[in-house]
Order: C-alpha cells, then structure tokens, then sequence
C-alpha cells in the first residue's frame, strides 16, 4: 500500500504493489509470499480486480453491492461482489462497450451500448435481447418515468427507445450535427445533452421541445486559459436540481446553474486533454474532474484545489463509491486502482478495516525525513573526532554515512575548529573583493579551436550591443553560446585554414585584420598565463590601432586583393617547378603486361585507335564501318533503312579457316591424283 501525501491530504493507494500470476498454484503463490516482503505487505482488497488488457469504463449498482467494469481484450464485463470480496461472474461480448448503464438496483438488468451500433440487453442470467440503431452512438441515458433510453452519437438526431413497448419512438431532431455525452437530471428529469459544437441542448422529455441552449465553446475562453481549436463537450453531469457541470475536449471544467447562461465558474487542468468523467463529493462540496493524466478534486465555490492524484497509466473512467471516501478508475492498463481518501468520508462497510489500518499508520508514522539532525559521513566524523561515536545511538547509520543530532554536530565543530570565525571572516572579504573585481572588465576565456574566430565574434557581439543599446533593440544570440555551433569551436577537424586558396581570396582583408587579432590574442594568452586581470592598457591600444587603421582598409582594399592573386601566382609556379624535379629524379621503370590465351600482340596503336572510335558519335562510326565495307544500309521498300553487318574475325578464327582452306585444297589435289591412276590401269600394277 502506498500513501501519497498533497495539500496536506493522505490518499491510500490499495492496488499497488505487483499482482501475482493466475495461473500460479497456491502453493508457489503462499511460497512467493514467503520470501517476497512486497508481496506479502500489499492489500489486495478484491481479488482479480483487473482486466486481462485494458478496462474502459467502471460502475457501481446503487445498492452498493456489486462492482461492473467493461474492457477487453476480449471484451468482457466483470461483475465483483463486495460481501464477498471477489469476482461474481464474467461475460465475454462481441464487440467493445462505448459505456453501458445499470437499470436496476443490483446486476440484474443491464444495458450496453457498444461501438458495432448495437444495445445489448442483459438479465439476470445473461444475454437477454440485442437490436441496433440507426447511427454509431456515442452516450445514452435512461429516463425512468417514461422508461425511454435516449442515444446520442454521430447524428443530429437523439433516438427514444421505449423499453415498455419495446420499440422506437420518434426522435428528437436537434440542432447539432453530432453528439458526446448526455445525462438526465435525477429530480426533474430535464435531458441534457453536449454537442461537437462546444454547446449544451436541453429538452424536456414531457413536451420533445428544446428549452434551452447554453454555448460552453464561448464561456470556456478566458484570461487564465490557452484553448487551441474549437472545444468541444466531452463530460456532463447534473448535481441536484440546479447545478450542471461541464467538460470540455480542451480540458476545462465550467460549473453552471441552470438559471444563468454563464458559468459560475471555470476551471482548467492545464494539460489540453479531454474532460473523462465529472464527479460530485457532496460532504466536502467538491467536484472530481478527471483527464487521462490527472484527477483533480476542487472547491465547486471557490475553485481552490483540494488535492490530486496522477496515476501511473492513462485514465479511462473513474468512479466515487457512494457516502464514502473510496475511488475507483479504470485504466490503460490490466489492473483497476483503488484509492482511500480518508478526509473524504469512510471507508465502505464491507472494508470498513481500512479505518482501523490507516489509524495506526498515522498513529505511527515512518520518520524519512530528518530536520533536527545532520548527515555526516566517515571522514566528517574523522575531522571532528567523534570517529569513536561510530556504532553508539548517538549516530543513525544512514546509507554512505550517519545521522547526528544538530546541536551535538555544533558543538563538536566548535571544539575542533576554534578559529571557525578567523575563516568566517576571510571568506566575506574574498567575496568582497570577487565583487569589486567583477565590476571591471574580464577577460574571457577562449576555445582552444579557431581562437582567431572566437575574438572576432566577441568583438562583432561588443559593437552590436552598443547599437542595440543606442536603438534600444534586444540583443541577438550569441555564436559562441549557441549549442548548434559548440562542436565548431571544440573539434579540430572544423579548424578554418587561413592558408588555403579559397580563404586568402574571399577574404582580402584577412591579413589585417587577423594581424591585429593575433597581437590582441597574444596579449590574451599572456594575461592568461600569468593570471594578470588588472592589465586592460594593451588592450586599448590595440582599439586604438584598429580606429587609426579602419580609414586605411577601405583604400587599400583592391590592391591587397592584387597581392593575393600575384602570392598565389607565385605559389602554383613554385610547386610547378617542385613536381617537374621530381618527375626528372625519378626513373621510369618497364611494365610488363599479361596477354590471355589465343590472342598475339600487335601494337599499343590498335588500342588507341580503339579509344579513338569509341569516342566518335554512332553516326561516324556507321560511315567508317560502311567505308571499310563491313557494314552495308540499303532502303527497304516500307521507307525504313536495313543494316547488315559483318562482324570482325578474331586472329585466332582466321587462322583456323585459312588451315581448313588449306586442308581442303590438299584433299582435292590428292583426289584428283587417285583418280588418275584409276584411268592408267597398267601403271597401277607396277606397285604390286
């Protein structure tokens, strides 16, 4: 259990602490209890009191007993018993409950509204009957001597469902496209509802006319509050017969009497969230508005904040249980909070132990917070001398240290330190002197990256003041202030090169001016070095050299421009003559080339007539290719031309062909030879 403290208001959150597994056996449940003392110190006043994912909306029945909460995933309705501490039943649903509504005194008549555009009606035993409405509603309400559910949602209509008849009635035809929240007045039953246009519609059940429209969206602007867009209503609730309190998708809260058309007062949660729910605690005259982040309770008289709570997820809901100091919420989370206001009123009868348990929590108090004592550590005890005290009452080991009492700490100081006073003393006149020296002018330190930059930037910064001062303009940031450009003055790799081409021409000046810079910097660093700060003289002359000169610069400025240019000359053609040294002292050493199998080397010219041809255009390659004859365009009767090629034979493909041509040739000779001797019979027989 853990006890928050506000305004000097004790509120008892009973659902903290961690939550054991459903699927733990008891016994590994009573063993975690053993050896974990959070575990076995938390209260768990109602066991399961969650929901398996998120738990939306939270009611309880007006006899007190039972405890309905909707959520999901899947989504489901618990129904808790009180008398019995525990879950009584759980329904799953099809679809997920928007809110839902307890008709009777105990669970046994139901009515769910939910986001498929479904009313579900639930008995005693379960599902009872389901039917659908035209549009997706948003809020519903029950008027108990017509037995009418009126349903507000994404329509400029309000639809009557007759639950004595059992079917619908004409509707109520209003004036706003769409529709938040309603509530009926529990004493004369006037039907209120809130629109997305930031105004409140009343009508009255009995006649179906409207009788009266207040204009929330207007009333909720004023001095103390910052709206962004139009406010829409988001919560409404009726506190006895005249009072009306409204909620807002800005996040304020307007408090009405029926008979006026402005608030009585407006109250804003300054966070710009949606009003969740409106609460009335009538004991104290308090209103519980809540946010998804915060729930604040207020004085509906003077708008004074009581107290607040913040919980740890989201708020989806909240409910007060009747005449008592209990508050439950439903939350982004699986488990639902539990939280005991004792100044609120009571605790419930069937917990009235939590009266008895915080009465001893308060009878005894846990001291954390030590104001008559010092925090003192070993070595503090060692300068001292009360070393030997280590392990006595007199000290309260306390984390890296001790507790001591103050005036033992006191007295123990005097006695260790006499001259306490002499120190005392010299430190008021080193603070006297810090002032007087603040007065005159510091020198600043610089970074150690591009320190030349920096100077500048100070002196540009000292010129501007000066302007801003005589026109009275604010004065702009400061570079070397600025966290954007940090790393440019402590990383060397953004050191600016003054020796570079591009830096020596953008700017002809340079030479000047980081001359004069350089002399201010040197005598900088020396003041520095030796820790001089009475020394100002050096840098007046330096103002005075700039005054004398700053004529000079505007003059001189084309010809320092022509010096650069000329240096820079002479630069290029001195490194010219370095690179043409070097090629003479070195000496060119032969490279070998690998040739790849079946080719022959001709020459290096074939290679470069190569690249010469392929920086040709297609259409000169085309004309060399048709000269040479191994490319042939002739007109084709359509009108388009045809190309035919003749693709190039490597060395290798020629050579075979010429010893084929010349196989060939052999085999024709020696045909020819043996069909001669053929013709000559008498010939042949001499090889006989």
């Amino acid at each position: 259990m853990q006890v928050s403290s506000l305004n000097e208001v004790k509120i008892y959150s009973l659902s903290a602490g961690r939550s054991l597994p459903e699927w733990l056996s008891d016994r590994k449940k009573r063993a975690l209890q053993k050896k974990d003392v959070d575990i076995r110190r938390r209260i768990e006043l109602i066991q399961d009191f969650e929901m398996p994912t998120v738990s939306t909306k939270i009611k309880v029945s007006r006899d007190g007993q039972y405890i309905m909460a909707v959520g999901t995933y899947k989504p489901r309705v618990r129904c808790f018993d009180t008398y019995q501490l525990s879950q009584k039943f759980e329904r799953c649903l099809d679809s997920e409950v928007v809110t839902f509504e307890i008709l009777s005194d105990d669970y046994s008549k139901i009515v769910f509204l939910q986001c498929g555009r479904f009313v579900e009606f639930h008995s005693q035993h379960g599902h009872y009957y389901k039917t659908r409405i035209p549009k997706f509603g948003r809020d519903f309400s029950y008027h108990y001597p017509s037995c009418d559910l009126y349903f507000v949602g994404a329509s400029s209509e309000v639809y009557r469902l007759n639950l004595e008849q059992g079917r619908f009635l004409n509707s109520l035809q209003t004036e706003a496209s769409e529709s938040n929240v309603c509530d009926i007045n529990p004493v004369h039953f006037l039907f209120a509802m809130g629109t997305a246009e930031g105004k409140v519609e009343c009508w009255d059940p009995r006649t179906r006319n409207r009788v009266g429209l207040l204009d929330c969206a207007l009333s909720s602007v004023t001095a103390d509050t910052e709206i962004e867009g139009l406010p829409s209503i988001s919560a409404l609730k009726f506190d006895g017969a005249l009072n009306m309190a409204v909620g807002t998708s800005t996040g304020q809260v307007l408090l009405y009497d029926l008979r006026s058309s402005n608030p009585l007062i407006v109250k804003d949660h300054h966070y710009g969230l949606p009003i969740k729910s409106i609460q009335f605690q009538h004991q104290l005259d308090l209103i519980i508005s809540a946010d998804s982040r915060i729930i604040k309770m207020w004085n509906k008289d003077t708008g004074k904040i009581f107290t607040s709570m913040e919980p740890e997820h989201d708020i989806n809901d909240v409910c007060l249980y009747p005449n008592s100091g209990m508050l439950m919420t439903a939350n982004e989370a699986p488990k639902m909070n539990i939280y005991y206001i004792p100044v609120l009123g009571p605790a419930p009868k069937w917990c009235s132990f939590l009266d008895n348990l915080t009465e001893e929590l308060e009878e005894n108090p846990e001291s954390t917070v030590y104001d008559d004592y010092k925090f003192v550590t070993r070595k503090d005890l060692e300068n001292l001398g009360l070393a030997h005290l280590i392990g006595s009452s007199l000290l309260r080991a306390y984390m890296h240290g001790f507790f001591m009492d103050i005036r033992l700490y006191h007295k123990a100081k005097m006695m260790a330190n006499p001259f306490a006073y002499e120190e005392y003393r010299r430190e008021k006149i080193r603070q006297k002197i810090e002032e007087t020296r603040a007065q005159r002018v510091q020198l600043k330190k610089l970074p150690k990256v591009n320190k030349e930059l920096a100077l500048k930037l100070i002196e540009e910064e000292g010129e501007e003041q000066q302007i801003s001062k005589k026109r009275k303009q604010k004065n702009l940031p400061s570079l070397l202030k600025d966290d954007r450009f940090k790393v440019m003055f402590e990383n060397p790799d953004f050191q600016v090169d003054e020796q570079s081409e591009e830096f020596r021409l953008l700017n002809p000046l340079v030479s000047k001016i980081s001359e004069k810079r350089k002399r201010k910097l040197k005598i900088l660093e020396e003041l520095e070095a030796q820790g001089q700060e009475e020394e100002e003289e050096p840098e007046g002359k330096a103002s005075d050299a700039e005054s004398s000169e700053s004529s000079d610069d505007e003059k001189g400025w084309v010809e320092e421009v022509r010096k650069q240019r000329k240096l820079l000359r002479q630069e290029e053609k001195l490194k010219r003559q370095e690179r043409l040294k070097e090629d003479q002292q070195t000496l060119l050493k032969p490279q070998f080339f690998e040739i790849k199998e079946g080719e022959e080397f001709r020459s290096f010219k074939d290679s470069a007539k190569k690249q010469k041809l392929m920086k040709k255009t297609l259409e000169d390659r085309l004309k060399l290719e048709e000269k040479l004859g191994t490319l042939n365009v002739s007109d084709t009767t359509v009108g388009s031309k045809q190309a035919t090629f003749k693709l190039k034979k490597s060395e290798q493909q020629r050579k075979q062909q010429e010893a084929e041509k010349r196989h060939r040739q052999e085999r024709k000779s020696l045909r020819r030879s043996a069909s001669h001797l053929k013709s000559r019979p008498g010939r042949g027989r001499l090889f006989h």
